[in-house]
């Protein structure tokens, strides 16, 4: 039974940053991920991190434009955390080997982002999570005598003692199908968010909720939940994300008529105003017939007013992917794209330490939900969340550590798992498949729960996820074998989003208001005396499979700025 100090879930740019942040302080550090490190969904980030390192820029302004962007849901606590330290962040990357672009002058190259007033996004071309995830993977190995890696594990259950206090987790070695119990003082959610809910979505095929799910199921809130991002421009055949690099680095959005239309919805910003402005008005236009493509279900990213070598220097990776999967060379022809689910703004309830209301558990990264994006992401907000939270979710959980002895396990929980997974396996072949409810759910999700929502609509995806999660206790499988079998990790995996897709609809339905990324087309109008406050929900009993969520109210963290409406 491995023992631990700190045991870290998930090895993406926050779980890896919290091991580094852990294993400096000496204790012993754990590092577990269902891939090999580098295979995690940080690698997908593209356009870069948010810093103010430029010397006209100040971490204020940072944090005010990170409140607005929020659409002022955003604790203002948290974000004057994350703001603050961030120049010294990325300053440490930059040490450290990561290799950021730099101008003529030799200094950090800036580019700008939505909702940002002054350019302060650093990034690699259009790699920077990459490079990031690679040079902190790097540096773990410096570690490998106090950092213990279990790569391609895959966390089935968090474990609770009699206190209530977190003190490990089950796991399944993918590779053999061997059962385990990890002991540790300390638990660090790192498993990233629940993209693949939604179909298509940005996301990579492991973001299934793992984390949101594990520890809702033994209590803890999450919050915000209803705040769905959509990126603006994803690919329409697939899609696949195409950075806000480009429109950073100058791309036009273009409606049939050829018309440059963000001048109707944001004037002052264009096509950088905030994420959830500029998928709207892209729904917009596509809802009311100035559509292009197919059905007029695109709108047209104009890379072409780019300069051809700085497209093929700082946005070489999506001139490949327009060529392998749009069959478009974006340095001679505008590109369609449209609005896609990306990300989700709520996750498990954490304090700017990362410690959740659970003795022992913390989170960090896009499972967390500290609030530091509200209602709506900035755009190379997350990898500094990643980071700044992971890291000091990685310090305070090792200093608890040093203060207490090593928890005891029994064995229970392991067999509770072991016989969940047995029966699984043993399904007849009678329900649905797994894929098949997957796919049902990603559908209505994405027609009920998107750029636009409706009472209406989403009360029908209540129903539908409800009997989707009746059908997935009997959804069968294929492999019955131990070997790399993926088949039965998916039915676990399916378990996990239809939790975290049920307490999105209940939330989405709870907030009869329309504020960043939740547009209600029934409430169109943003309500701060009702609605400027954080909507839980917490599973009503753990002890009961079946048990519904319930939902409860917390405040909005303000410091310094008051609710003011948002323009761009």
């Amino acid at each position: 039974m491995p023992s631990h100090d700190v045991l870290i879930i998930g090895a993406g740019l926050a779980g890896q940053r919290a091991a580094l942040a852990a294993a400096e302080t000496g204790v012993s550090v754990a590092i577990m991920s269902k891939v090999h490190p580098v295979r995690s969904h940080s690698v997908a980030a593209a356009g870069g991190i948010n810093a103010a390192v430029s010397i006209d820029d100040d971490w204020r302004s940072h944090a005010y434009d990170t409140v607005k962007g929020s659409d002022f849901l955003g604790d203002q606590d948290a974000i004057e955390v994350m703001c603050s330290e961030a120049p010294k962040e990325v300053m440490h990357l930059e040490h450290i080997g990561v290799t950021f672009h730099r101008n003529e002058t030799g200094h950090l190259d800036l580019r700008a982002f939505g909702g940002a007033s002054v350019k302060r996004t650093a990034y690699v071309a259009d790699i920077t999570g990459q490079a990031i995830l690679h040079v902190l993977y790097e540096q773990l190995m410096k570690h490998h005598e106090t950092v213990d890696r279990y790569e391609e594990w895959f966390t089935t259950s968090l474990i609770l003692n009699a206190e209530g206090t977190c003190t490990g987790c089950v796991a399944r070695h993918i590779r053999s199908g061997k059962m385990e119990i990890f002991t540790a003082k300390n638990v660090i959610l790192a498993s990233g968010g629940a993209g693949q809910v939604w179909k298509p979505t940005t996301n990579a095929l492991i973001c299934t909720a793992d984390g949101i799910a594990q520890a809702y199921r033994v209590g803890v809130p999450l919050m915000d939940m209803e705040m769905i991002q959509y990126h603006p421009t994803t690919l329409v055949e697939n899609g696949f994300l195409i950075t806000e690099g480009a429109r950073g680095e100058g791309a036009h959005l273009l409606n049939k008529d050829g018309d440059r239309f963000m001048e109707k919805y944001a004037p002052n910003k264009m096509e950088l105003a905030s994420r959830d402005v500029v998928s709207r008005a892209e729904q917009t236009e596509i809802n009311e017939g100035r559509g292009v493509g197919v059905d007029g279900e695109g709108i047209y990213l104009d890379i072409t007013v780019v300069p051809k070598k700085r497209t093929l220097e700082a946005l070489r990776e999506i001139v490949n992917i327009g060529k392998d999967f749009a069959g478009v060379d974006i340095t001679k022809e505008p590109i369609l794209i449209r609005p896609g689910q990306h990300y989700i703004m709520g996750g498990v309830k954490t304090d700017i330490d990362g410690a959740t209301p659970v003795s022992g558990l913390y989170a960090a990264g896009e499972v967390a939900c500290v609030s530091v994006h509200g209602g709506n992401r900035l755009g190379a907000n997350s990898l500094l969340d990643t980071l700044i939270f992971g890291r000091r979710s990685g310090e305070h959980a090792a200093e608890r550590a040093k203060h207490m002895a090593m928890p005891v396990n029994d064995e229970e929980i392991l067999r509770r798992d072991e016989k969940m997974i047995a029966e699984i396996i043993s399904r007849p072949k009678e329900g649905r498949r797994v894929s098949e409810i997957k796919d049902e759910l990603g559908t209505v999700m994405n027609q009920k729960l998107a750029v636009y929502r409706d009472e209406a609509g989403m009360l029908e995806a209540k129903e539908v996820v409800a009997r989707l999660k009746e059908e997935a206790k009997t959804a069968y499988i294929d492999d019955r074998g131990t070997i790399f079998n993926q088949d039965v990790l998916g039915a676990i995996e399916l378990g996990y989003m239809l939790d975290a897709a049920e307490t999105c609809v209940l939330a989405a339905i709870e907030r009869k208001e329309s504020r960043g990324a939740q547009f209600r087309t029934d409430y169109p109008e943003r309500n701060d005396e009702v609605w400027q406050k954080h909507i839980n929900t917490t599973i009503a009993d753990v002890t009961d499979p079946d048990a519904l969520p319930e939902i409860t109210y917390s405040p909005v963290t303000i410091t310094q700025w008051q609710p003011e409406e948002r323009k761009y």
